[in-house]
């Protein structure tokens, strides 16, 4: 015998709600099309479906076992309903957010977990990768969000970009380091000491390269590469090593890190951090929602960030010697 599930959502509702009338103002039809179901029904099923005479009205075994079906049809449609109004309001959904690694772990990561506290709804999938990755990721809508750096040039056609945080970088090293202790630094000083090469195909390589090729520095000696932020931590903790990182970063982990700023000025990337998504208006709503905190959150730490640059006790500009 085969029911039709319509019919056991509207037995469900008028059990649930112990009337025809009520069932059918919750259900949005008409008092007449309730009572013409719950006829069919009895017909179909050959017993009743109702005790008689019981106001409200009160089901038999039956129609009670075949209302609890129709309760699942009622709950699945609500369920679905919420998630369409979550959907819609940004408040439900999957977010698909990647980018460069040393700021996903320093930062991102961080206000994502933040960002689900308020919205515990929202699941996030975070990945890694560089520029080019990250636009083919949003072009192949395999992404909503990517946090990376870009340049004086405007974003590619079909993309949104939106600056967060101008970059700065410096040279970081442990804050026992014996350069620390001298009153003045200057491009041999640098020759002197391990560095740390930052990952392949990120942007910090390049802007590895280009201080070399700008201050005139020989080959320096590359001790240690391709680890992630940890690593690269733990690595500088424990030895003399130098390498570049964004000072944002630095910055983010003052505090529970012994890790520090060598106080040289380098020379500066072009170029701004900042949230890079697709320009079409069918964006999920939770995406914005989330994108929205992000900028949120810089507000308020861009602050921080630029006066603990001020703060430090700069020495001259590097150049070639």
């Amino acid at each position: 015998m085969k029911f039709e599930e319509k019919h056991l959502a509207q037995l469900a509702a008028v059990v649930e709600t112990g009337s025809v009338t009520n069932a059918a103002v919750r259900l949005g039809l008409s008092q007449p099309a309730i009572s013409r179901t719950m006829s069919a029904l009895e017909k179909r099923v050959g017993e009743p479906l109702f005790k008689p005479g019981r106001r409200p009205l009160e089901p038999t075994l039956i129609g009670s076992q075949l209302a609890q079906h129709g309760q699942v049809i009622l709950e699945a449609a609500r369920k679905a309903s919420e998630t369409v109004a979550g959907f819609r309001a940004g408040s439900r959904g999957t977010v698909r957010i990647a980018g460069v690694p040393f700021f996903m772990d320093a930062f991102i990561s961080r206000m994502i977990g933040e960002f689900q506290t308020i919205e515990p709804e929202i699941r996030v999938e975070q990945s890694y990768g560089n520029l080019e990755d990250l636009e083919k990721g949003i072009a192949s809508n395999q992404l909503d969000l990517a946090i990376c750096p870009l340049g004086l040039v405007e974003a590619a056609r079909g993309f949104q970009f939106t600056p967060i945080l101008a970059a700065r970088n410096v040279v970081a090293c442990r804050s026992s380091h014996p350069l620390l202790r001298r009153t003045k630094l200057g491009t041999n000083d640098l020759v002197d000491y391990p560095w740390i090469a930052p990952l392949p195909g990120s942007p910090l390589l390049a802007d590895l390269h280009a201080l070399l090729l700008t201050i005139g520095l020989p080959e320096i000696g590359i001790r240690y590469s391709g680890g992630s932020l940890l690593s690269v931590f733990n690595y500088l903790e424990e030895t003399d090593a130098l390498t570049i990182l964004p000072h944002s970063v630095v910055f983010a982990h003052r505090k529970d890190r012994r890790i520090t700023v060598l106080p040289v000025e380098i020379p500066q990337p072009p170029r701004s951090l900042g949230i890079l998504r697709s320009a079409a208006e069918s964006r999920p709503p939770s995406a914005d929602k989330l994108a929205n905190h992000i900028f949120r959150q810089f507000d308020a730490l861009r602050t921080l960030i630029e006066r603990h640059q001020t703060s430090l006790v700069w020495g001259p500009k590097l150049g070639p010697q």
